[in-house]
């Protein structure tokens, strides 16, 4: 992507948009199963009422509705694919120079340890971003290490890695030091958007939010501010822009699977199963006083 449009925020937009577009099967299949098993919350609540004191009978209980085609896990498999491309966009922040432009590791550590010859402290999350800064100014026991192309590949990146004026390979900071205000805004953005499409998601599945859903759904946004807060801001934006195409799309899937729908669809085919149950049994039992009457 960054060789068709060498622009680093909007090389992050094009692949949150690509991914998304891979993904659209497994978030069908996400929502259809979220707002099929919203049917089966009111039966949930009521067991676990019923037999609060008796822990197996609920249990067998609720094994009896799984067999009716409720499952507790539907919809797990979306959640750890965003994980893994989560973890995997993380990565490629971390390290642009290696994991977008595959500039060597030892090249990468030699001019780490110019660096640490100079006096200019990192870490191994913005080793990157002070090699781009070293070499933007010239510092030559950095350059050395570097081939003409990698040099020339390095520059280029470090005058298109600003987004809006704010530059993507750094690390905000709990600061409002007036150089840090601007890499707040995408993490900021990023918990809202998340609070945001996370509400719109519950609302769409048709699941009512309770206990742990509802502390789950003021976690999560907390987990996030740590992650961006310790990675660059590329990650921040990778982020909103995720939320914001999530929260479209999932406005757009519930026209396809409405939650009240599926609720009545589910609904009927297991008062239709119970019923076809109570037939078999029925059936049975009629079947055996012919075999002791002989008739």
């Amino acid at each position: 992507i960054y060789k068709l449009i060498p622009n680093y925020g909007w090389d992050i937009i094009l692949f949150t948009l690509l991914i998304t577009i891979i993904k659209i099967p497994l978030q069908l299949n996400q929502q259809k199963s979220m707002a099929k098993m919203s049917a089966f919350q009111p039966m949930i609540a009521d067991i676990q009422k019923k037999y609060r004191d008796k822990p197996d009978k609920q249990q067998e209980e609720l094994m009896k509705l799984q067999e009716q085609g409720y499952k507790p896990t539907a919809g797990c498999m979306p959640m750890l694919v965003n994980f893994l491309v989560m973890f995997g966009v993380i990565e490629v922040v971390y390290r642009p120079l290696q994991r977008i432009f595959h500039i060597g590791a030892d090249a990468i550590n030699a001019a780490g340890s110019a660096m640490e010859a100079l006096g200019i402290s990192f870490t191994q999350v913005t080793r990157d971003t002070n090699i781009i800064e070293q070499v933007l100014a010239g510092e030559s026991s950095v350059t050395s290490v570097f081939t003409a192309d990698q040099l020339s590949t390095i520059t280029e990146f470090g005058n298109h890695m600003d987004f809006f004026g704010i530059d993507l390979t750094r690390v905000p900071q709990y600061s409002l030091a007036a150089d840090n205000l601007p890499l707040l805004i995408f993490p900021i953005l990023a918990v809202v958007t998340m609070f945001i499409s996370t509400h719109i998601s519950m609302k769409a599945s048709g699941q009512e939010m309770q206990g742990s859903m509802k502390l789950t759904m003021y976690m999560m946004p907390l987990m996030y501010v740590f992650f961006c807060f310790t990675v660059p801001c590329a990650f921040s934006l990778y982020y909103v822009i995720s939320n914001i195409v999530m929260t479209v799309q999932t406005q757009i899937m519930r026209k396809i699977y409405d939650p009240e729908k599926m609720k009545e669809q589910v609904k009927a085919e297991i008062a239709s199963r119970r019923k076809e149950e109570k037939r078999g049994v029925k059936s049975t039992t009629i079947k055996v006083k012919d075999e002791k009457t002989g008739e």
